[in-house]
């Protein structure tokens, strides 16, 4: 290990202590490969750079891998950082942090607030065009605001239970990639579900959360129940990574997990008051003995 400091002797000045700068780095004997905060990332929607933070509640957020000029950035958008967690308000600076969904192409939003980051956001959509004309990105989601086909029931962010909580996934089931390093320093491409070992079951259940709160009157939704599976496979799921990954916990994570705690009022959206359309040998097979609500 390398001394922080260490002395010089000058003739005229006897000797005098020189302080090396410091710089943030990885441990190299440790098994994540993950810096506490501004994890890059590519936008699942848009293919574009991205950085993951995490807010006071724990909850993860995408912001703009740059800082803007606060003066070009609504008030109702700006964000800061602190101490490497992200904060909804301004710091008084004149620089201040972006939501990427604010500007991401693939999404629809609202034109009258984000006027003055067209500019940003039409850079963003060429940059996308690009992406998806060089081969680089194919995206795997519909725009938001798109409406799917009545005959076609695959939650795009399905709801999850495990371990006792419930957890909104950032893609569907059959598509959670395992987040491990492999020995190549890529990604692991295998996904966490697996396709020979237990599964979890589809189920309707009352709109609730936790914590104390109300239930959502007169409606329910539709989760992937794994309380069945054992708690290793449980733990595996919230680890996210593959069957063969999560036998070696000495490999490395290349990526953060995409599980989000759920919250009713805050995911309304995403509520599926139906099952799955049942897939032969898929994992977004429905429960063929609970009744689906149209």
């Amino acid at each position: 290990m390398r001394s922080s400091s260490s002395s010089l002797h000058r003739r005229d000045q006897g000797y005098r202590t020189v302080h090396h700068r410091r710089s943030l780095r990885l441990e190299p004997g440790g098994a994540s490969r993950l810096l506490r905060c501004g994890q890059p990332d590519r936008c699942r929607d848009c293919g574009n750079w991205i950085e993951w933070y995490h807010r006071g509640n724990e909850r993860p957020v995408r912001l703009h891998p740059r800082e803007l000029p606060a003066a070009t950035v609504p008030e109702s958008c700006r964000w800061h950082v602190s101490s490497g967690v992200a904060y909804p308000a301004d710091d008084g600076s004149a620089w201040c942090r972006l939501p990427h969904a604010v500007v991401c192409p693939a999404r629809d939003v609202d034109s009258a607030t984000v006027s003055r980051l067209a500019a940003l956001r039409r850079s963003l959509a060429v940059n996308m065009r690009r992406l998806v004309d060089n081969g680089v990105f194919e995206p795997v989601a519909a725009p938001i605001g798109r409406t799917a086909p009545l005959t076609v029931c695959r939650p795009a962010r399905p709801i999850v239970q495990l371990l006792c909580v419930r957890y909104l996934a950032a893609r569907p089931i059959d598509e959670i990639q395992c987040v491990a390093q492999t020995r190549r320093r890529h990604r692991c491409t295998r996904t966490v579900a697996d396709s020979h070992g237990p599964a979890g079951q589809w189920n309707l259940v009352p709109a609730t959360a936790e914590r104390g709160q109300l239930a959502l009157i007169n409606e329910v939704m539709a989760i992937y129940d794994l309380m069945a599976l054992p708690y290793q496979e449980q733990l595996r799921w919230r680890t996210q990574r593959c069957t063969q990954h999560a036998a070696s916990p000495t490999a490395a994570d290349i990526a953060v997990t995409e599980w989000e705690a759920f919250d009713p009022f805050l995911h309304h959206e995403h509520i599926r008051a139906r099952l799955p359309i049942r897939k032969r040998g898929g994992v977004s097979a429905g429960n063929a003995s609970t009744p689906t609500k149209p």
